[in-house]
């Protein structure tokens, strides 16, 4: 079964997600951004699950074609009318101030402040969320709603942030394998107060990172903990020399929200990470969607890039952008599923138990078929389903273990589940039929 397939059979899928739906909720209220205090608190979030080595990166660190910015921090933010009352405050919701945003105090009237209110006409109820990363300005987001009550009038208006030298924090975690040769986990933890996008593949991840610090494996396998865009690009320019390691990676974000399963291929199409997910979602039974390689998204486009085009793909639900409460205060703890968090969580272990179990295999009795039934491994004929599943695996496995066929090799062709293959290679390996050959990066 190999020890990330035990993990599966081990996973309690309801105590899971229930678990990993509160750490959500313990973790929505923080105002995140790509650098500062907020997404140091989730770093030090995460390591109370795993040792999280937190990297800290100066203002103005030339990376790649960018640059480190300044530092963020932001205490408080309101709109206040002329009787004192705040009617738009940070402190009630994280994303009513532009993420960003410089630092103002000033009165004005209604018309001079609109041209810094962002609404969401056609969703009235919902706050939406804006940044001013790369370009210094400052603003509010507000329901429209809110916007339709503001009467004409004098507003004193405050955000008190700065944004000053200081760094770029990010968390990386390293489980050592028998091999050199890396799976790279990654996923964005800089978004303020949006569940989906992505307090669940924080989660997700942190998860799947503990669980696998448990057992020794075959890859070594590396976690990143960054801000989007910037935090894996500055990744990638500080960390070439172990690129060539990478032989599989993926991007996990949107992992807690009701729809299926959806997977963006890496930019070569055709990688092991890419076979790997797509035998997994065709073995499931259930929905799913595959989308091709585009130079759009999240931080797969970074990794995917032509200078490193590493075989990296991105494992979502509902992909980004295409549902309603994406980018809104709509994506909340309630908008996210505890069932759908530990689905993307046991989704992440089958395709890991595909990459870390996959290999080649030579037949020890090539000429004709070996006679199972002598050794226990064939039983009689109208035996159980299982049985006979079983059965057609080691005909299979036996079959094609020339040497030149992985075992995903097989049981794509025999249209068989990876892991009832794996079995079956094992138990004609235990019974001198099957000899492992040494793995190599393409199995």
């Amino acid at each position: 079964m190999g020890a990330v397939g035990q993990l599966i059979a081990n996973l309690d899928v309801e105590d899971t997600g229930r678990a990993l739906h509160q750490q959500i909720r313990d973790l929505y209220p923080l105002c995140r951004s790509i650098t500062g205090e907020g997404l140091r608190e989730t770093l030090r979030w995460i390591q109370r699950s795993i040792p999280l080595e937190v990297r800290e990166v100066a203002t103005g660190t030339q990376v790649l074609d960018w640059t480190v910015p300044r530092e963020w921090s932001i205490r408080d933010a309101y709109i206040a009318d002329a009787a004192g009352n705040r009617v738009v405050d940070f402190k009630r919701h994280n994303l009513h101030v532009v993420n960003y945003s410089a630092p103002i105090s000033a009165r004005m009237s209604l018309d001079e402040l609109r041209p810094h209110l962002y609404t969401l006409p056609d969703r009235p109820g919902w706050i939406p969320y804006r940044t001013s990363y790369y370009d210094e300005s400052w603003g509010f987001c507000l329901s429209h709603n809110q916007l339709l009550a503001l009467p004409d009038g004098e507003y004193d208006v405050c955000i008190d942030s700065t944004l000053a030298d200081g760094h770029l924090s990010y968390g990386e975690y390293v489980i050592a394998g028998e091999s050199a040769e890396e799976i790279l986990v990654s996923t964005h933890v800089c978004h303020p107060s949006l569940a989906n996008d992505n307090l669940s593949g924080t989660v997700v991840a942190t998860r799947l990172a503990e669980l696998l610090s448990r057992d020794r494996h075959r890859y070594t396998f590396r976690f990143l903990f960054i801000p989007g865009t910037i935090g894996s690009i500055t990744w990638l320019a500080l960390n070439k020399p172990l690129l060539g390691n990478i032989r599989h990676g993926l991007v996990l974000a949107g992992a807690g929200d009701a729809g299926p399963l959806s997977y963006k291929r890496s930019r070569r199409g055709n990688a092991g990470i890419d076979r790997a997910v797509e035998h997994v979602l065709r073995q499931r039974g259930n929905e799913y969607l595959i989308r091709d390689f585009e130079p759009y998204g999240y931080d797969e486009r970074q990794y995917c890039s032509p200078g490193f085009n590493l075989p990296v793909g991105n494992v979502s639900r509902t992909p980004f952008g295409q549902y309603p409460e994406y980018h809104t205060s709509a994506d909340d703890p309630d908008f996210v599923k505890a069932d759908a968090l530990a689905d993307s969580l046991a989704f992440c272990l089958e395709i890991l138990h595909v990459l870390e179990s996959n290999g080649r295999h030579f037949n020890l009795m090539p000429e004709g078929e070996p006679q199972l039934g002598r050794r226990g491994l064939y039983g009689p004929i109208g035996g159980a389903t299982e049985a006979r599943t079983f059965q057609m695996a080691m005909l299979w496995a036996l079959n094609l273990s020339d040497g030149s066929h992985s075992l995903l090799d097989i049981a794509e062709r025999a249209g068989m589940p990876f892991g009832v293959i794996y079995d079956a290679a094992e138990a004609l390996t235990e019974h001198g039929l099957l000899k492992p050959l040494p793995p190599d990066q393409d199995a």
